[in-house]
């Protein structure tokens, strides 16, 4: 479901309010009419409020458009507005966590760097000097407020680990529970390219789906969601409302020629669609509004609200769906793949006919139709040999082919996440 407006139209003041409005909301009921896709329309999306508004435990992610001067050193006037807006949001109950960037930028000043270099090696020293800089400022600037700020550094290996995807859980809740500001950022310093989260809208999801957090704020340099590049079509809309996960969004940002996989909209998406797995709604929303989260918070529908779907995950197979990596894959045929979607099942020898990738009893690996769609992920039972020895097999011949039995299922449904129809 979508509230939409006019590119031209958002961004509306006092005066001339009603006017504006009246006419958003002609437009919208156009809209409605011509498009075969469910809309919302405008009037009730603007009727709506701020996911963030009942919200009492946030994860706050702050771009580096938003805290540095240009990519090079920090803006601490900026950081310094940061750390007034969430000490604003913990008087009024919130608890929150900070997911920043900036790291590198200031490194690059620190060490008396032109530009940011593209050589890994130097990118991660930047990351570990600026990353002092980073908490020093984040802590000076809370300290103002009374609030303690702590800094913790995760990689993708630590979310992974069940265990220390606990014992962090735990960490950054008794930090909370203390009425401390958790600082994350990824721990650049030692991840490998195998290992990296990549960016921090991922992390800002992983970390929200971690603490089970209410709402995931993404604050960018961008209002929020067009449905095209607004500077160049004319017809573009303003997405104020939807649902993550909704197909039309990553299609809209799909493909090399779409204005949305410029600028990381992409990733954004696809950081609401994760956080959603664990019940968290979204909201994308430009951090150049004045005061956007206090304001936010008193229920204002500022930004792209990306709605969860009543779809939510049980903890457990929320990990295993946006924590684990594949090590390979799993070809359904047809009927199987069809039975795994429609019915939840478990996954049968019998029903795989192919077997990619290299990987060991326990890991994780996707299952795919034979047009290569990804449907489930799930904790194999089966190495990739044995596996690949078993393809199309009943019960009754796994152990006649394998010697032994670990499981009668390749699968189980317990230990799946079936991914088609989010």
């Amino acid at each position: 479901m979508f509230g939409l407006e006019r590119s031209g139209l958002h961004e509306v003041g006092c005066n001339g309010r009603e006017g504006a409005v009246k006419e958003r909301t002609r437009q919208n009921f156009l809209l409605c009419a011509m498009l075969k896709d469910p809309v919302q329309s405008f009037p009730k999306a603007l009727s709506m409020e701020s996911l963030l508004k009942n919200a009492h435990r946030v994860v706050v992610k702050v771009g580096s458009a938003l805290v540095t001067n240009d990519g090079r050193g920090l803006d601490i006037q900026a950081i310094e507005r940061w750390a007034t807006q969430i000490a604003e949001l913990q008087k009024m109950g919130r608890e929150v966590i900070l997911v920043s960037s900036g790291a590198i930028a200031e490194g690059v000043l620190r060490l008396g760097w032109e530009k940011r270099p593209s050589h890994v090696h130097q990118l991660q020293a930047a990351a570990a000097v600026g990353q002092m800089g980073l908490v020093e400022a984040y802590e000076r600037h809370f300290r103002n407020h009374g609030i303690g700020t702590a800094q913790v550094l995760l990689t993708h290996q630590n979310l992974t680990d069940r265990e220390q995807y606990l014992n962090a859980r735990m960490t950054i809740r008794e930090l909370l529970r203390l009425g401390i500001v958790p600082v994350i950022n990824e721990n650049d310093t030692v991840v490998t390219s195998e290992i990296k989260v990549g960016d921090n809208d991922t992390l800002g999801a992983l970390v929200t789906n971690l603490v089970e957090a209410d709402v995931l704020v993404i604050l960018t340099d961008q209002q929020g969601l067009y449905t095209a590049d607004p500077r160049k079509d004319p017809e573009a809309m303003f997405v104020s409302v939807a649902t993550a996960g909704d197909p039309v969004l990553e299609k809209m940002a799909g493909g090399a020629a779409s204005s949305l996989s410029k600028g990381g909209m992409i990733t954004k998406i696809l950081a609401a669609k994760r956080a959603a797995r664990s019940g968290a709604g979204t909201i994308i929303a430009s951090g150049r509004e004045t005061d956007v989260l206090t304001r936010l918070a008193r229920g204002e529908l500022i930004g792209t609200h990306l709605r969860p779907s009543s779809t939510v995950l049980h903890a457990r197979k929320q990990w295993i769906a946006d924590h684990l990596r594949a090590s390979g894959s799993l070809v359904l045929d047809e009927g199987a793949a069809k039975a795994l979607v429609a019915k939840h099942t478990s996954l049968l020898p019998v029903g795989v006919i192919g077997v990619k990738g290299e990987f060991v009893r326990g890991e994780v690996v996707s299952c795919l139709t034979e047009d290569g769609c990804e449907i489930a992920r799930g904790l194999v039972n089966y190495s990739s040999d044995d596996a690949s020895r078993i393809l199309r097999a009943h019960t009754e011949e796994i152990e006649e082919r394998l010697g032994y039995m670990e499981q009668p299922e390749m699968i189980h449904r317990d230990n799946m996440v079936v991914l088609a129809g989010e």
